[in-house]
Formats: C-alpha cells, sequence, structure tokens
C-alpha cells in the first residue's frame, strides 16, 4: 500500500466559490483500483510559488508517495501548475504526460494543448493532470497501471527488472 496527496488548483475553489468535482473523482478512481490511501487533500490558488511551496512541503515531509495534481495546465494566464511542478522536481518523467497525451488525443484533439509534466522530489511522484472530471478519469486510465511500480521504484523494492518475460 501506498499513500497519495491530491492537490487541486483553482482560483474560486481556493476562495470557496466553486466546489471542487476533480479532487473527489481522483480520489474515488485510485482507492477504488489501487492499493493506496489518500492522506493530505488541499486547494489552492493558481499561484507558482504556493503551489511549489505546497509540493516541496508534501514531498520532504516522506508521508506522501504520489502526488496527483489537478488544474492549471492549460494555455490560460493563471494556468501555472507545470511551470510550479518542474521548480521543484528533482527528476523529469515525461513518459507519463506523453503517454498521456497520446491517449486521450483520440477523445479530444483538445490533449494536444496540455501542458502537464511528472517528475520526483525526493521519493515522492508528482503527476499533473487537467482540471476537469472527465480529463481527470481519462487521464488516470492511462497512468493507473504504472503508479505501483512507479512507487516501488522509487521506495527501492524493485532494484532489478528481470528481462526473461
Amino acid at each position: 500500500m501506498f499513500t497519495v496527496g491530491i492537490l487541486t488548483m483553482s482560483d474560486k475553489g481556493s476562495r470557496g466559490e466553486r466546489v471542487d468535482v476533480s479532487g473527489p473523482t481522483i480520489r474515488d478512481v485510485v482507492t477504488s483500483v489501487l492499493e493506496c490511501r489518500v492522506v493530505k487533500y488541499e486547494i489552492v490558488p493558481d499561484e507558482k510559488d504556493i503551489i511549489a511551496a505546497k509540493l516541496a512541503e508534501w514531498s520532504d515531509e516522506g508521508t506522501v508517495d504520489v502526488i496527483l495534481t489537478t488544474g492549471g495546465t492549460g494555455l490560460a494566464a493563471r494556468d501555472v501548475t507545470p511551470e510550479a511542478t518542474l521548480s521543484v522536481i528533482e527528476k523529469e518523467v515525461p513518459g507519463i504526460p506523453e503517454a498521456v497525451r497520446a491517449g486521450t488525443l483520440s477523445k479530444t484533439p483538445m490533449a494536444m494543448l496540455s501542458r502537464a509534466v511528472a517528475g520526483v522530489r525526493k521519493k515522492t511522484l508528482i503527476i499533473n493532470m487537467p482540471g476537469s472530471p472527465k480529463a481527470v478519469r481519462e487521464c488516470l486510465e492511462i497512468i493507473v497501471p504504472a503508479i505501483p511500480h512507479a512507487v516501488e521504484i522509487m521506495k527501492g523494492v524493485v532494484t532489478e527488472h528481470n528481462n526473461t518475460k
């Protein structure tokens, strides 16, 4: 079992002017298909420094194996989640957002507009996703199979790969 933090980026949500639907969607999907426990959940405004600080805090305290973010990955002026994430990660994992964009492009041409990134800070995997519940479900469908293996690698559980299969 591993631990998950869910961070929603939303100016209106952080002020209580909009109900977050995407964060709970992430929680529902991951807890229904993975052996994980959601231990952190927060809504923050679309502010690069606030987002970066929260990602660093959760990663550095060592209680969260995976942080799944929702929102702020598009082209709007206030969409700064990828920049915040890039400012705190130590290793980029480009295959995750590449797989998501490729896998969701058949569902919507808007997938090519996503600027989402993924990476590792300390032993925490951080993955950006769009802000809509539908997009979150579609992204999770693609990335969920790889998350447990990624966590095992970061924790040092898997150190060698068997190439005989």
